[in-house]
């Protein structure tokens, strides 16, 4: 079988086990699990098999015209070089093990088989971008998985939360996706193809017209698609979804597919060094400000969401530099150890009965009813804090090596403003993330007070996903980046000794100093008994995601929450603190500057529609039927009168004829 043949068949399998899950899910529920993992498996192998196939070497091309457009064609592409390749496999690894851990996680949930054929059909839709070699085709892919985010984060559709942030992720990607769009037709209008290779052709021989304006444009639907500032509000919230569809969207499909669009069009954006430096600026903001979030919020799966907007930060600072090699070994790197702790993240909620990091500080022993859960987090956050030897710590210091080439004019493929915006925000979130990443596992495994709840054994189909994941999350790092140059365009990942030293140092201070202040914290706590944990005001302390998966009744964000004394995040951010927990207030920033106006101006139509133009369709039905009673009246029956009044009016038009005779 061909190597293009093979390729095919990666996303179309499946999209067959989707549509089969679906069309078999109420009639044949036996088959349901089998097509759900069996297909994607089958994918993952595949993909390996064109990996292994296409090497590293020249890019594999093929085409065929999908549809003819009288203008510029659109065609059924495929263009797979060496870091589409690794993606792909990226992919396929991810959504084997999650719809493996889906299997244990939800097997009460009378809602799996839908949900099982959404993964897959999202697992497709992603498969379908790392592969395309068309723009158009591309595009499909890109706003099948946003459908599917909808769908999937609103799973526990009885609850208001998950209903609010199925809607919220779909409409602020799509408010990215409308200039996305019309950068997509100007770059192709430019290039006369939508082909990837024809318009990185049109890019080397100096062909855009408007490369700012068109980079621009793309840049604002990867901003909403990958969760950079300013349309990364959605990501957080979307943690209303089940949590192992959390680990798909945050390890290898939608945050991922903006970092790859921009690294497979690169040159696109390196015609204009203003697109780079606003590049820099958006990965700057967004590695600073979400670091700071991660280290206030209290869900565990919140922590987790922000984290994730602060690694693709690092992703778009790489490409500001112009170094997509960096970005995707970060991207292979970060997948590997996110889909694990957010699955690990899920073991934890199973057994804490919550998602509240202040409840967990308040059980003693968590750790040891959840062995497995405790020792892949903490691997996986070690790798989350660039700590050497962890995969982690490879593909960070990658990225700020990069940053210190442009910064100090080794390298002119970005501007040198870049590079020093993309290092300083590099190295200050380094520190952030190993301390918002101590101070999750401290809360988490380290609580003092009662005995953590005991819910049983995990599902085999849990825990040993836990350990398939930590082995590339420690070994990922060292054994990948002296080979993955030949992958990317032959650049050196190699960490330089500055930015190893440099990263590796304040990643310790930041970890060291969280320790610090927990100790304190937890020693100023101690002088205070431990009280009953109160509710959320704001919803039932019962109703949490691991009672959802229990009782079939989902529900999220209610969790039982009280203020932790002994949460060194508040010691660390002080008067930043409140701030920093709702987001920096950018959500009540866009609904002031955008909801309540659309609100208002909704509420005004709804008015006009309902008293003027109503108002007006009232009044020509009454009119008719007004003359419709009088003359109704007149129709008495009796033939005395309808005489006389035949009378009366020939009276009338012979006085008239006569009156206008006489004026004649």
């Amino acid at each position: 079988m061909t190597t293009t043949t093979l390729a095919v068949l990666v996303p179309l399998l499946p999209f067959l086990g989707a549509a089969s899950g679906l069309l078999l899910g109420r009639t044949a529920p036996g088959f349901v699990r089998p097509l759900a993992v069996l297909p994607t498996l089958a994918s993952l192998v595949l993909a390996v098999l064109v990996a292994v196939r296409q090497g590293g070497d020249q890019a594999i091309d093929a085409a065929t015209e999908l549809t003819p457009t009288g203008s510029v064609p659109i065609e059924l592409a495929l263009h797979i070089d060496g870091f589409a390749a690794l993606v792909a496999v990226l992919v396929g690894v991810v959504a084997t093990c999650v719809q493996i851990y889906s299997t244990g996680y939800l097997r009460d949930d009378p809602r799996y088989p839908s949900y099982a054929a959404l993964v897959s059909l999202f697992t497709s839709a992603m498969l379908l971008v790392v592969y395309s070699g068309d723009l158009i085709v591309l595009l499909v892919g890109w706003e099948i998985m946003g459908i599917c985010s909808y769908f999937l984060v609103g799973h526990y559709w009885e609850t208001p939360e998950a209903r609010a942030a199925s809607i919220k992720a779909f409409l602020v990607t799509k408010l990215g996706d409308v200039p996305f769009l019309i950068g997509l037709f100007a770059l192709a209008t430019d290039a006369g193809s939508f082909r990837i290779t024809k318009v990185l052709g049109t890019v080397a021989s100096g062909g855009l017209h408007h490369p700012t304006l068109i980079a621009l444009l793309l840049l604002a639907g990867v901003a909403g698609k990958s969760a950079q500032f300013p349309l990364h509000t959605w990501l957080p919230d979307a943690m209303a979804g089940p949590t192992p569809v959390s680990a798909l969207i945050h390890a290898a499909t939608m945050v991922a597919a903006g970092v790859y669009f921009i690294a497979r069009l690169l040159p696109v954006f390196e015609a204009s060094r203003a697109a780079m430096v606003v590049l820099a600026v958006m990965a700057a903001v967004t590695m600073v400000g979400s670091g700071l979030a991660a280290l206030a919020q209290d869900d565990i799966k919140r922590v987790l969401a922000y984290s994730t907007i602060g690694q693709l930060g690092y992703m778009t600072g790489a490409l500001a530099v112009g170094d997509r090699g960096a970005a995707v070994f970060h991207l292979l790197s970060h997948g590997a150890f996110k889909a694990l702790l957010f699955l690990a993240a899920g073991v934890i909620i199973h057994a804490a009965g919550t998602n509240s990091l202040a409840t967990m500080s308040r059980m003693r022993g968590l750790r040891e009813r959840i062995p497995d859960a405790y020792w892949t987090m903490t691997v996986a956050l070690l790798a989350l804090a660039a700590i050497p030897p962890f995969s982690g710590f490879f593909s960070k210091e990658s990225v700020l090596g990069a940053a210190e080439h442009v910064a100090t004019g080794h390298t002119g493929h970005a501007p040198g403003a870049a590079g020093w915006i993309t290092l300083v925000a590099g190295l200050l979130t380094a520190v952030l993330t190993a301390a918002y990443a101590m101070r999750l596992w401290l809360l988490a495994f380290h609580g003092r007070g009662a005995e953590a709840p005991d819910h049983g054994r995990q599902p085999l189909t849990m825990t040993v996903v836990l350990w398939v994941l930590a082995v590339p999350s420690l070994a990922l790092g060292g054994l990948a980046y002296r080979s993955l140059p030949d992958w990317f365009d032959g650049r050196d990942l190699t960490p330089t000794l500055t930015t190893s030293v440099l990263g590796t140092g304040v990643a310790l201070v930041g970890g060291i100093v969280t320790y610090a202040a927990w100790r304190h914290t937890t020693a100023l706590a101690s002088r205070v008994p431990l009280g009953a944990v109160a509710a959320h005001p704001e919803g039932d302390a019962g109703l949490v995601e691991a009672e959802a998966i229990a009782s079939h009744t989902p529900a999220y964000g209610g969790v039982a929450y009280a203020p932790d004394p002994a949460d060194p995040g508040r010691l660390l951010l002080g008067p930043l603190h409140r701030h920093a927990a709702v987001g920096f207030h950018l959500d009540a920033v866009y609904a002031a500057l955008f909801v309540r106006p659309v609100q208002g101006g909704a509420s005004l139509v709804r008015f006009l529609d309902r008293e003027v133009v109503e108002t007006y369709v009232r009044g020509a039905g009454a009119l008719p039927r007004l003359l419709g009673a009088a003359v109704r009246r007149a129709q008495t029956g009796n033939v005395q009168t309808y005489v006389s009044a035949l009378l009366a009016g020939t009276v009338v038009l012979a006085v008239a004829v006569l009156l206008v005779a006489t004026g004649a």
